[in-house]
């Protein structure tokens, strides 16, 4: 396999705009659409351009995936959910060419997870939390069962990355059973969910309750990020500033409904604003710091 990452390095090496390369032996553990592989090389360039995001090649009669990405999409993962293996990959491999220590600093970023990070990542895991609860908790009024129960599984998955990322702690594939290990409590809810003798009515009505607790407990401390905004300036924010807001930006979330939540429990302001087009009876809505 050295000689293979060799010749990989050689290889790759003369692509333009190339920034670093890492690669992982047998990496199908980290996500079973890669199960039958033997490499898998992540490479990192300034841009994309007309090459392939992914390619197969065989050398030396291993198999071997080819992703390819960017700085900025690199940088954007890191504050994401949805891309948990790829931080795995950058994690865990080994790296075969780093300008500039590209891919170290990236991996001791990971590593130390900085404040900036934290803050991201725990925003966007509540508004998901929130937003899949919320739904799990229609469903179930509506009496669509299976539909909730869906949801509050998705619920149960953001409240248990929340969990992690307090503590500092990168959510794994596995994430059930990293929280087996790390926090017994959730898991209990998880397993009471789909294992319980109970109806699912009835088991989906007592996890609907602790997620509740749960989301009214964390939301001031899961929504730092947004609250450090809001008081960074007096004039209160419009809700497509908020949006554009580079640490907002790359978040995939329903800020609406978080925005909604926090002005219910009077943790921000709702202020009304007299549109540029004058129409005193279609008042803008914008958000400010209670401070």
């Amino acid at each position: 396999m050295e000689l293979i990452k060799s010749r990989i390095s050689i290889l790759f090496q003369q692509e333009p705009g190339l920034i670093g390369l890492s690669a992982i032996d047998n990496p199908y553990p980290y996500r079973s659409s890669t199960d039958g592989l033997d490499l898998l090389l992540l490479i990192v360039k300034e841009a994309m351009d007309d090459l392939p995001v992914m390619e197969h090649f065989r050398i030396e009669k291993k198999m071997v995936l080819v992703c390819r990405t960017d700085r900025d999409a690199l940088n954007r993962l890191l504050s994401g959910d949805e891309h948990r293996v790829k931080l795995q990959w950058l994690v865990r491999g080994e790296i075969l060419y780093d300008r500039d220590q590209f891919l170290a600093n990236v991996r001791a970023k990971l590593m130390t997870f900085p404040i900036e990070m934290k803050e991201q990542k725990l925003f966007m895991e509540f508004a998901c939390f929130l937003s899949t609860y919320l739904q799990a908790k229609q469903d179930l009024q509506d009496n669509n069962l299976f539909d909730a129960h869906s949801s509050i599984i998705q619920a149960l998955n953001h409240w248990a990355h929340i969990t992690l990322v307090e503590a500092g702690k990168h959510p794994e594939p596995a994430i059930w059973r990293q929280m087996r290990r790390f926090h017994p409590g959730i898991y209990k809810l998880y397993e009471e969910l789909t294992v319980s003798p109970e109806t699912l009515e009835q088991r989906l009505k007592l996890v609907l309750l602790a997620c509740e607790f749960s989301i009214m407990s964390k939301m001031k401390s899961c929504c730092a990020l947004l609250l450090r905004i809001l008081e960074s300036r007096d004039d209160p924010w419009s809700l497509s500033e908020m949006q554009t807001h580079p640490e907002i930006a790359g978040l995939h979330i329903n800020l609406s409904l978080v925005l909604q939540k926090l002005v219910q429990r009077a943790y921000i302001r709702e202020v009304a604003i007299v549109p540029p087009s004058g129409d005193t009876e279609a008042l803008e809505l914008r958000y400010r710091s209670v401070l």
